[in-house]
Order: structure tokens, then C-alpha cells, then sequence
């Protein structure tokens, strides 16, 4: 079994392109065998698109796969946005979709945060569930370092994939929200304190 977050070259290369619309926004992507949601815009996706609130500053889209996130905030909100991920597939299609998408965006290859050298006012995410959850704490614990003051981590994730227990445990490091539920999926806003 083949995940999104690993590379996998024996993966036959499938390129496909869909087109949806966020927002009453039109986009269009490529999409490829071996990256995450390759048949369509995912439910969770969506709604955490679809329920940002106005973003100002720049932001980080980590484990950004074939770009919806990054690219959507980028041509919506006018904002500076760089988009990282473990997959080079997905950084390939991120970058065709950015140009399909018209948008600048700044894509590059970092695993977790170890190609981050700079501070952001937003990491936005739907994170690998999959990968466990020490990984998975390491993304959302170790924002916090790569969050301006005031900085907002903003995800999605299911109830069924355990967002009760990472909003408990969010809440002990950062002050956390749910924004809205929709069919089981939480989109959380954790807000780094000031005192951090």
C-alpha cells in the first residue's frame, strides 16, 4: 500500500484533471495516482476552505499535495503563501496547478518544518492522519515555533480520525476553537498565545 506521504516511484504516473468551484471560485488541478484525494476535492478539504475566515498575513500550507489549499488562499485572499510537502509528485502538480491556476505561490520539498526558516501569521492544513500519531503531533505541536505571535494553526480533521482528542490536546498548548462541524469533520483554529 502506497500513501501520499511517502514516494513512491514505482506508482504508474496517471495525470488527470478535474475542476471544481470553492467559494463560487473556479479552479482546475491535475491530479495523479499517489497523491492524497487524487479523484476530486475532498469533503474536508471544502469545508475548511469553505470556512476560513478573512485571512491577512502570510501563511504556510503544509502537506499541501496536489495544492488546493495554498492555491485557493492565494487567489482569493491576495496573500503570500508557500506550500511544502514530503511528496515529489505533489510538489510537481502543485507547481502545474499553480500556473494553471494563475497564482504565484512559493512550493518547495521540506519535511515536516525542516526546510522552514522563516515565521508565519497562518499554517494551514489537512494533515496526514495516517502517518501516525507522533508524526502527526510533530506537525501540529511544532507550528507553534513557525507561528508569528498571535499565529493561527488552522486544520481539518475527522471525528472518526480522532478530532476530539487532538482539540483536547491542542487546547493544552495553544487556545483552540471549533469554527463549524459539518458530516463529522472538525475545522479547528488554534491560536499560538501571546505568552509563547
Amino acid at each position: 500500500m502506497s500513501y501520499y506521504f511517502t514516494n513512491d516511484n514505482t506508482l504508474t504516473s496517471k495525470v488527470k484533471k478535474i475542476n471544481v468551484i470553492i467559494n463560487n471560485l473556479p479552479f482546475s488541478f491535475y491530479t495523479d495516482n499517489g497523491v492524497f484525494s487524487k479523484k476530486g476535492l475532498d469533503f474536508g478539504t471544502r469545508t475548511l476552505l469553505e470556512n476560513l475566515l478573512e485571512i491577512k498575513g502570510n501563511v504556510l500550507d503544509i502537506g499541501c499535495g496536489y495544492g488546493p489549499i495554498g492555491i485557493y488562499i492565494a487567489k482569493k485572499y491576495k496573500v503570500s503563501v508557500d506550500m511544502i510537502d514530503i511528496n515529489k509528485r505533489s510538489l510537481e502538480l502543485a507547481s502545474k496547478n499553480a500556473d494553471l491556476n494563475n497564482v504565484i505561490v512559493n512550493i518547495f520539498e521540506s519535511n515536516l518544518y525542516s526546510n522552514i526558516n522563516k515565521k508565519y501569521d497562518y499554517i494551514i492544513t489537512n494533515p496526514p492522519i495516517r502517518v501516525g500519531k507522533k508524526i502527526l503531533y510533530q506537525l501540529l505541536f511544532e507550528a507553534k515555533k513557525n507561528l508569528n505571535k498571535n499565529g493561527e494553526l488552522w486544520l481539518v480533521v475527522n471525528k472518526d480520525q480522532g478530532a476530539k482528542s487532538i482539540l483536547k490536546d491542542l487546547s493544552l498548548e495553544y487556545e483552540t476553537s471549533i469554527i463549524t462541524k459539518n458530516k463529522g469533520f472538525f475545522i479547528i483554529r488554534a491560536i499560538k498565545q501571546l505568552t509563547d
